[in-house]
């Protein structure tokens, strides 16, 4: 699998470089400030390409004695990393922005740069849509990451083929510079963004969606032996999960029968997460008399009450570290 994430973000680096040089060249023809915004944050593709081509790498590295979580959270720098260049390339997009409303600019060619610009954001949607599904197969949030950046590129340059094209037919050259304004705007939202993304997983900021996804698999799956689940935990490394929760037994189970249940948990939750590993922690409780009334087990030897409802796994009672009773 790391080979795949490597060739997958060392064709997304080459795209780029290659996309960026024609923006570039459509700038030095046009002297569009718009089309320079297009070309500076494509530079910011190019070197967040580089970086995640080592994180990805570093990422795979096995588990030592200094990490024994491994190195997947070097995911979380890359797409921080990313978010910071996009976020200061959309302030220098601002900045130039200004720049030529002060002292406008004559524009050339702009029929050429269109037709460049055209080309470059066809070659990135296809470049972006190829990064988010190898992202999701993955479950790579470098490449995710780096995907979205693309999209967002994509959808700055057809704005500025719109307003290349307005430009064009009417003469109105003033109209460049606010273009720009715009894109770097939006740029500043998207650096925002992924930046915000990277702070979370850094501080293990609770995902809810994974929390939501394997209640999804324990509910559907649910033994009459799992009285209660409690004080759940999950943290993401890479491509790696980290589980802790509580789960409250049977008092009466051997240490084999309690055994056999945690490990039905694992598998239950490793193949719902097929692609991924997931790495357990799980504490076992044992039942007490306040548990009666819940406990799903029909031919419980030892009920001290009658069962009164079973209590469904939600966020709200999964999450906290108390035993239900």
């Amino acid at each position: 699998m790391l080979k795949r994430e490597l060739r997958v973000i060392l064709v997304s680096l080459i795209v780029s470089f290659i996309l960026t040089a024609a923006k570039f060249a459509a700038y030095f023809m046009t002297h569009s400030v718009a089309i320079l915004s297009d070309a500076l944050e494509s530079i910011i593709n190019v070197i967040a390409g580089g970086f995640a081509c080592y994180s990805i790498y570093l990422a795979g590295q096995p588990k030592d004695a200094n990490h024994p979580y491994g190195h997947g959270k070097v995911e979380f720098f890359s797409i921080g990393f990313e978010g910071a260049m996009i976020f200061i390339a959309g302030l220098l997009i601002l900045f130039k922005a200004v720049q030529y409303f002060i002292t406008p600019r004559v524009l050339h060619e702009m029929v050429n740069g269109l037709w460049v610009v055209g080309a470059t954001t066809i070659a990135n949607l296809f470049l972006g849509l190829y990064l988010l599904r190898s992202g999701k197969q993955l479950s790579s949030i470098t490449i995710s990451g780096n995907g979205q950046h693309i999209m967002t590129d994509v959808y700055s340059s057809v704005g500025l083929m719109v307003a290349l094209a307005i430009i064009q037919f009417t003469g109105w050259n003033w109209l460049d510079p606010v273009v720009s304004v715009l894109m770097g705007s939006l740029i500043l939202v998207k650096g925002y963004q992924l930046m915000r993304r990277s702070i979370s997983g850094l501080m293990d900021e609770t995902d809810m969606k994974t929390i939501d996804r394997i209640i999804d698999i324990l509910v559907a799956s649910r033994r009459e032996n799992w009285i209660d689940v409690h004080n759940m935990r999950v943290q993401q490394y890479g491509n790696n999960y980290h589980m802790d929760c509580h789960v409250t037994l049977p008092y009466y189970l051997s240490l084999h029968e309690a055994h056999e249940e945690m490990k039905c948990i694992e598998q239950l939750v490793n193949k719902g997460f097929e692609g991924s590993e997931v790495e357990f922690f799980i504490h076992m409780d044992p039942c007490i008399p306040s548990c009666c009334h819940y406990c799903l087990k029909e031919a419980c030897p030892v009920r001290g009450d009658a069962f009164r409802g079973k209590i469904d796994w939600t966020r709200a009672n999964v999450l906290p570290n108390r035993k239900h009773g």
